[in-house]
């Protein structure tokens, strides 16, 4: 006699070693003995950010079979319909509504929205947290600009002295600058791009999933690299026009 089969998701398959062919027993209570089915198909999991943590073990059957174990009979907990794209949607929902007491019905993205909640303030958090990074950042590297052209005070009054113009000497020290600012965001790219990598590697495993948790997206990397270059050139500016203004004399301490 045929075997019903049934499908399970990746996650139960691994955790319990199970291979396509496999016989286990599905009954509605641990410990009893239930129908003899076979394992049919091994499912991937889909990138939902709402299923990660949950640890859920999935398992695929016919209908008829859910119902016998799950003892509901004809009823069921939710149901999704799929509409077509010319349906009107505030209409038919409002019809289901209206069918029976007890029905809700709601939009698919409005059921998304409630259910990624938790990831929304995480986005905020790290909205947060960049943002104050910036900040830090830009304090950070106007410093350590200043720094650098106070050491260069006698190089600077030499220039001064030998007639170079101050708009010559700030467009040095700000191309100076900008170099530096391009080439730390190419490190810091490179950098993002590894450490990206690997908590994808890391956590795809941890929850099996295929959902990314980190992503280099080429608009970051031209907002992060025009952000670099714009603080570079700012703090640049701050620095050079601060001794330039300064006699060539007073830079060399008399």
């Amino acid at each position: 006699m045929d075997r019903r089969t049934i499908a399970i998701d990746e996650a139960f398959a691994a955790r319990a070693h199970l291979k396509i062919g496999d016989l286990i027993s599905v009954s509605s209570r641990p410990g009893t003995i239930g129908d003899t089915v076979t394992v049919g198909a091994i499912v991937r999991r889909g990138a939902d950010p709402s299923e990660v943590a949950r640890g859920d073990l999935r398992v695929r059957m016919h209908l008829d079979q859910l119902q016998t174990i799950a003892g509901y009979g004809d009823r069921v907990d939710r149901f999704a319909i799929a509409t077509t794209p010319a349906a009107d949607i505030s209409r038919l929902i409002d019809r289901i509504n209206r069918v029976a007491f007890g029905f809700k019905a709601y939009r698919s993205r409005d059921i998304a929205v409630e259910t990624s909640r938790t990831f929304q303030v995480v986005s905020r958090f790290h909205r947060a947290i960049g943002i104050i990074t910036i900040v830090a950042s830009s304090v950070f590297l106007l410093c350590i600009m200043v720094l650098k052209v106070e050491e260069r005070r006698r190089d600077i009054a030499a220039l001064r002295l030998m007639g170079i113009s101050r708009a010559t000497v700030v467009r040095a020290i700000v191309i100076e600058a900008a170099v530096i600012a391009v080439l730390g965001s190419a490190l810091g790219v490179v950098l993002g791009w590894a450490v990206s990598l690997f908590v994808n590697w890391h956590y795809q495993a941890l929850y099996r999933t295929p959902l990314e948790f980190s992503m280099v997206t080429p608009a970051t990397v031209v907002f992060a690299v025009s952000l670099s270059l714009a603080l570079g050139i700012a703090a640049g500016v701050v620095a050079s026009l601060r001794l330039v203004r300064t006699p060539p004399l007073a830079l060399f301490g008399r």
